[in-house]
């Protein structure tokens, strides 16, 4: 058979390890951290790469472990609004949010992420091994793993398939033609990191491990608790690994039993003995289920539906690439799969030049460069980090939006139960989403929002009585993001500004794409949409609505942005009540029964939440006129009265005319003496800045107020500053960490401290625990968790410094990027320019003809019209980095 050795020299972009973590069967830790990892989005898996005891942890974006706690929105919560008003505006800060017997509440929890199973690949140990590596390559989510020892060379290469939604393991036999001998078997769950009863009670759970007839496949099947009032009280997961050997033979055998009581298998420890085999391919795909049957009958039976399933689509797979020669054609489904992944990542591309260090080196020796380097970046870590963060951006995108850990745990009961944290994290994770032009991203996100829609309706009826609106929670799961994780601590049901702030990236895919037609998905919800994606004059009938759906496209004007924006408007319209406002001398007032504002008169926002900060002397979070809620509604604002002149339904002036009243009604920025943006415009708190979070500098980012408002952006120089002097108590929270740099990025920081202090938070945090993992991306290890909002969001960061300043953006990373003279990459073909930035309140009606081009160079900045928007003309004198942005992937949907 035709043999071609691998490693660093099979890919342009990647990065690669002399060492490795082999996971212990015994008294698992985190080794599980060092792994390397692949995804689609939906699928996907860590391995550790180890060359005779290697695992992979596979994924599946959708795994929620459940809980007994309640899935529904507390009856009590409307009743509390007026009373909780009271108090604020009374600056009573010992009122309590309560249960309905008039106990405090206790805050209760959305279910949490985990793994699936944990294959494991043992082969018989040699004495000496050596030459040993380990890859990934960016460009085609593939991982690879290659050693010597006294058998030849071997190689061992997997990718998750974006074609066909599974992960797919070649083992070849070695450079002198020993044959592959190895078992195939499944480690216990309480083999895996943290199975123990935490946050999740793992040990209620049931699971068997199966081998199919002939050893085709290994599986695992597991049952969840039935908790009652649980969507999943009879649900479950699977995971199947179908085996091909191309010659030798493959035998079912018995290991040892373990006794493990969550095993209720006849046959506990199942496993498959491969010897004398040319090569081994494995097919594994994961799933879940809401059908698995009563958790009584489930140690009785012998098939399962979803075993059944998962092993036919494997099978399928194996059909599909079928080879006579060889088995199995891995390199036709690596292919067919690396044109879209490879598409999606080499979008944009990431170059610095002059690096004194070549871009291949190991992720060691690039990390131990940049730390002997403390004053000035190494660009060949610059590139590498940027590279990793898109890659796993991009593994993670296509059903979902990342969740906090992306979509990858080795870890049962992780740190903030691996969910959708959406006041910080998936926000700064898909920063880069649209500048970096992640092709699968958009997609993900927008089913993710759509699929939640639902319970951000709820939860601004049950909170605040309103219609017609959404609030969106703090967290999701996934499933649900109904408002149940609050308490006095974190009062998060009247957090505000989540509406605003999750639409924004949609709004800025508009933005940078135009109108687009969005394939419906599955996991989008769609049949309870109906109403939430209707506009006054636009509604849809029942039959309509059916029709739209059979058609399997969703327009991202008409059918998502205007109703999703008009109904985040009507939030901020229902929040503002005339009997609480700020009188013409700036005073707060309350005048129950007030039906109107007078001349002068603004809104008060009552109450509000700036996550999870409070006033200096003041013991409750929650306050009045955040700036945070401030600038979220005038963003939110903006964003649908400029959808609103894009579509121009029938009557469109007239709700742009309404909300532009409601803009000049909303409450003023407050500024210290110092001239610092207040975290609370009102006079009577007294601000606290030492504080990781950075929720009053929203309208420097995500928010765009600062790019056409010197004066603001120099009040938010001077608040990120203050941040910067008085936050020592909490002050390397990694989002915060990273928050910063994106802020530094936008107020166009470009010399001095402030640039110095933009780049150092590119790096690993070097007191709190946390670093970049060698691999992959990333880590905290106070919670032994991967933290994807570190990695993920270096990217942005680095886009925005080259796109709001470039000429700035080079003393950032201690030396001058140089653009080749003729704006070309030779790879690619004809350029032209567009900036990647959100114009704000503007639409360019020239992106269509520039979408049009091959490619685009995304290296110089824009000159702004009128009113901020692009002019389609170039900047002279003005270098970035180099990024092209392929052509690839921008079809429409």
């Amino acid at each position: 058979m035709n043999r071609k050795s691998e490693g660093t020299s099979t890919y342009a972009r990647g990065n690669h390890a002399v060492t490795y973590a082999e996971l212990p069967l015994l008294h698992p830790g985190r080794e599980w951290r060092e792994g390397m990892v692949s995804g689609n989005g939906e699928n996907g898996y860590i391995t550790a790469g180890s060359p005779y005891a290697d695992t992979f942890i596979f994924q599946h974006m959708a795994f929620n472990y459940p809980s007994a706690d309640p899935r529904e929105i507390p009856p009590e919560l409307q009743s509390q609004l007026e009373e909780a008003r009271e108090h604020v505006f009374r600056q009573d800060d010992r009122w309590t949010i309560k249960f309905p017997d008039g106990s405090k509440r206790r805050r209760t929890f959305l279910y949490s992420y985990h793994p699936g199973h944990q294959l494991r690949l043992h082969t018989v140990r040699r004495q000496k091994m050596s030459a040993y590596e380990r890859w990934t390559n960016h460009e085609t989510a593939e991982t690879g793993v290659r050693y010597v020892d006294e058998d030849g060379e071997w190689i061992r290469t997997s990718f998750t398939s974006r074609v066909d939604n599974v992960s797919i393991t070649r083992i070849q036999s070695s450079s002198r033609e020993a044959r592959i001998n190895l078992i195939l078997s499944i480690d216990d769950i309480s083999q895996m990191c943290k199975a123990q009863d935490r946050e999740s009670e793992v040990t209620a759970l049931r699971y068997k491990k199966q081998v199919g007839a002939n050893a085709d496949y290994i599986a695992q099947v597991v049952h969840y608790p039935a908790y009652a009032g649980s969507e999943l009280i009879e649900g479950g997961y699977a995971g199947l690994t179908r085996v091909i050997a191309v010659g030798g033979n493959k035998e079912s055998i018995r290991l040892t039993d373990t006794n493990e009581a969550m095993n209720v298998g006849e046959v506990r420890n199942s496993a498959i003995r491969v010897t004398d085999a040319e090569a081994v391919y494995l097919i594994t795909q994961c799933d879940r289920t809401f059908e698995l049957g009563p958790i009584e009958v489930f140690a009785d039976a012998s098939v399962y539906g979803i075993v059944e399933s998962l092993a036919e689509r494997t099978q399928a797979v194996a059909d599909r690439y079928g080879s006579a020669a060889a088995g199995f054609d891995y390199d036709r489904a690596l292919a067919e799969h690396a044109k879209l992944h490879a598409a999606a990542f080499n979008a944009v591309r990431f170059d610095l030049h002059g690096d004194e260090m070549p871009g291949n080196a190991d992720n060691a020796a690039l990390i131990a460069a940049q730390r002997n380097s403390p004053t000035k970046m190494v660009p060949a870590f610059i590139r590498r980090m940027y590279d990793q963060g898109r890659y796993a951006l991009i593994c993670c995108g296509g059903m979902s939006a990342p969740r906090l850990c992306g979509m990858w745990t080795g870890e049962w009961n992780p740190g903030w139960r691996g969910i959708y944290t959406l006041d910080a994290n998936v926000n700064l994770q898909v920063s880069p989403m649209n500048t970096g032009h992640s092709i699968p991203m958009p997609l993900g996100y927008i089913a993710f929002f759509l699929r939640n829609a639902p319970d951000f309706a709820d939860n601004a009826r049950m909170a605040y009585g309103m219609h017609g609106a959404l609030q969106v929670s703090v967290n999701s799961d996934g499933d649900r993001a109904m408002h149940v994780e609050y308490d006095n601590d974190y009062p998060f049901q009247y957090w505000n500004a989540g509406a605003s702030w999750c639409l924004l990236p949609i709004y800025e895919y508009w933005q940078c794409f135009g109108n687009r037609r969005i394939p419906i998905q599955e996991s989008m919800n769609i049949h309870a949409l109906r109403l939430i994606l209707s506009v006054s004059g636009m509604e849809r009938s029942e039959e309509a609505w059916n029709l739209l759906i059979q058609g399997g496209e969703l327009d991202l004007e008409t059918d998502i942005l205007l109703p999703l924006l008009t109904r985040q408007s009507h939030f901020w319209e229902q929040l503002c009540t005339p009997a609480y406002f700020m009188d013409a001398s700036g005073r707060s007032r309350h005048e129950p029964g007030k039906t109107a504002l007078a001349s002068g008169e603004k809104y008060m926002l009552i109450p509000t939440y700036s996550p999870e900060n409070a006033p200096i002397g003041y013991t409750s979070t929650l306050t009045a006129n955040a700036t945070m809620d401030i600038s979220a509604a005038r963003d939110g604002l903006h964003m649908t009265i400029a959808v609103e002149k894009a579509v121009k339904r029938e009557g469109y002036e007239e709700a742009v005319r309404r909300w532009e009243s409601l803009l000049q009604q909303l409450p003023d920025y407050r500024l210290e003496p110092s001239g610092a943006l207040r975290e609370w415009a009102i006079d009577a708190y007294t601000e606290n800045n030492d504080h990781r979070h950075l929720s009053h500098l929203y309208p420097a980012w995500p928010a765009y107020e600062t790019q056409s408002d010197p004066q603001l952006a120099e009040a938010c120089r001077r608040a990120i500053l203050n941040r910067d002097r008085f936050n020592t108590g909490d002050n390397t929270a990694g989002h915060s960490w990273m928050h910063k740099a994106l802020v530094y990025a936008r107020l166009k920081n470009g010399e001095g401290a402030a640039a110095d202090d933009c780049g150092r938070r590119l790096l690993h945090v070097p007191d709190d625990g946390s670093r970049y993992e060698p691999p992959m991306r990333h880590v905290l290890h106070r919670y032994a968790v991967w933290h994807g909002e570190r990695g993920q969001r270096s990217p942005a960061v680095l886009e925005y410094r080259r796109d709001r300043d470039p000429a700035g953006a080079a003393a950032g990373l201690g030396r001058r990027p140089r653009r080749r003279p003729d704006g070309q990459n030779p790879d690619r073909g004809q350029r032209v320019v567009v900036e990647s930035g959100r114009p704000p309140g503007k639409r360019d009606p020239d992106l269509a003809r520039r979408r049009q081009s091959n490619s685009v160079e995304i290296g110089e900045s824009l000159d702004r019209g009128v009113g901020g928007r692009p002019t389609g003309r170039r900047s002279p004198g003005r270098s970035g980095f180099q990024c092209a942005v392929a052509a690839a992937g921008r079809r429409g949907g």
